[in-house]
């Protein structure tokens, strides 16, 4: 698709992330994608988001700035979550509006919001405004599912029985399905805000979920058959992982984390026979027990392999220094944040032990990497059922009654992965297939690039009718 010379028949989309890492990356690199084929876009962040960030000044797109009623401390400034996903809502429409009005004065309006699905009332905003409003839903379609069986009352709670049927979903057992739905009354606040991303995306005029088809064919197909005329169109990473065509797209490009050096990581892995590292890392906001970090750095030191493990610094004080100081630094580098596609991509990492949030599982489906999964909460147990037993990438620590995952099973899981087995044989081969699947999706002629193509069509064609 070549982009137009006109400046007016190329959309304007205002892209609206909710205020965390992990949802900014996937809504970034769509943008880059929008770009590429000609469109302008424009990211809207809060004022506390953006004034902590790290961005790359070649950004492609242009930055603004809305008020979630916390500009100085962000989400730490609010009584509760509660309380701070309704500063958001009442604050964020009210700017959200403000800068609409403000970008179609500057002599390129706004064609169309892309809002994440944990923000429903930017769709208001935008119909309110006279814009398109476009839903990114950055779990997958199976999470997604269940949140809209119970939503519209399809899936009674608590659950009951040896297991839950979900049409287009494997059977699950309880444990399995998403925290917020298996322990009824964990974090209220977080169950409301999932559940209610479906109050209104009937109005919606596109449906964009981050996932490739291939990745979750069924219950794409039930979906799209029963609910909505939903588009795939991921994975969401950076080019240079996937397809190689967007020649600048090395990196996320924003980054909340002043990443290591990256000569430092890169000296370190170089120095391991390829296959052999355990990378680990359970994202920017898990908050691991004491003494689940206790056990953790016992079963990696029992398991004999090398690894490179994140831990943020806040959490460093968790860490049993006595085993840790025994370690000879060859076989473990601790670090407060790194670059988690340049880790993933490196020959020496064989197993990613993950708290199985989608980006981590999707960057090392993309890669190749098998997966230890160690999910802690919200979507992170279904991902894990899929990555063990539908996609077969990975194995699941089983926690005891404690809830912990005790230091035996996290060598006995990590040597599945690297220890030359059988078991072992087949993760890696699954994983190599379906990073192909993955690179072909967004590849040109692809299910996602596809996707893509038609939306900014339709986007054109629609935006030019308004």
């Amino acid at each position: 698709m070549e982009p137009s010379d006109n400046p007016r028949l190329r959309p304007h989309v205002l892209v609206l992330p909710t205020p965390a890492q992990g949802h900014l990356n996937p809504m970034l690199q769509f943008s880059k994608r929008l770009v590429s084929r000609g469109l302008k876009a424009t990211l809207a962040l809060t004022v506390h988001f953006a004034a902590s960030m790290h961005a790359d000044p070649s950004l492609p797109v242009d930055i603004e700035t809305i008020s979630d009623g916390h500009d100085i401390g962000g989400f730490t400034e609010a009584e509760s979550i509660e309380a701070y996903q309704v500063d958001l809502r009442v604050v964020g429409s009210r700017t959200l509006a403000k800068l609409i009005r403000k970008l179609d004065r500057s002599g390129r309006p706004i064609d169309a919001v892309i809002y994440d699905g944990f923000l429903p009332w930017a769709l208001d905003v935008a119909k309110q405004c006279c814009k398109l409003g476009v839903v990114f839903f950055t779990q997958t379609c199976a999470v997604n599912n269940i949140y809209y069986h119970l939503q519209r009352g399809l899936l009674p709670l608590p659950l009951s029985g040896p297991s839950v049927e979900v049409p287009g979903l494997p059977p699950l057992e309880p444990s399995e399905m998403p925290s917020f739905v298996y322990k009824l009354g964990s974090y209220p606040a977080f169950c409301d805000m999932l559940v209610n991303q479906f109050t209104n995306v009937d109005g919606a005029d596109f449906v964009l979920f981050d996932t490739f088809y291939e990745l979750e064919k069924e219950v794409v197909d039930w979906m799209s058959a029963n609910l909505w005329p939903l588009k795939t169109i991921g994975p969401t990473l950076p080019s240079l992982y996937l397809d190689k065509r967007l020649p600048d797209d090395t990196a996320y490009g924003i980054n909340l984390f002043t990443p290591t050096t990256t000569s430092t990581v890169s000296a370190w892995l170089c120095s391991h026979p390829p296959r052999s590292v355990v990378y680990v890392s359970f994202g920017s906001m898990a908050d691991l027990d004491p003494s689940q970090v206790v056990e953790l750095a016992h079963g990696l030191a029992l398991a004999g392999h090398p690894f490179l493990w994140i831990v943020r610094s806040s959490e460093q004080h968790k860490l049993p220094r006595d085993l840790m100081d025994s370690i000879p630094s060859e076989q473990a580098l601790i670090l407060p944040w790194c670059n988690q596609l340049e880790v993933l991509a490196s020959d020496a990492i064989g197993c990613f032990v993950t708290h199985c949030g989608l980006n981590s599982v999707i960057e090392a489906i993309c890669l190749g990497i098998p997966m230890v999964a160690m999910p802690q909460w919200t979507d992170q147990p279904t991902n894990a059922k899929f990555v063990e037993d539908v996609w077969r990438v990975g194995v699941r620590a089983k926690a005891d009654e404690p809830g912990f995952v005790a230091r035996e099973e996290v060598e006995r899981r990590v040597t599945e992965v690297l220890g030359g087995g059988e078991r072992g044989r087949e993760m890696a081969e699954s994983a190599r297939k379906w990073m192909a699947a993955a690179k072909a999706a967004i590849g040109e002629g692809g299910s996602s690039d596809r996707n893509i193509n038609e939306f900014v069509e339709e986007l054109m064609s629609r935006a030019l009718i308004e």
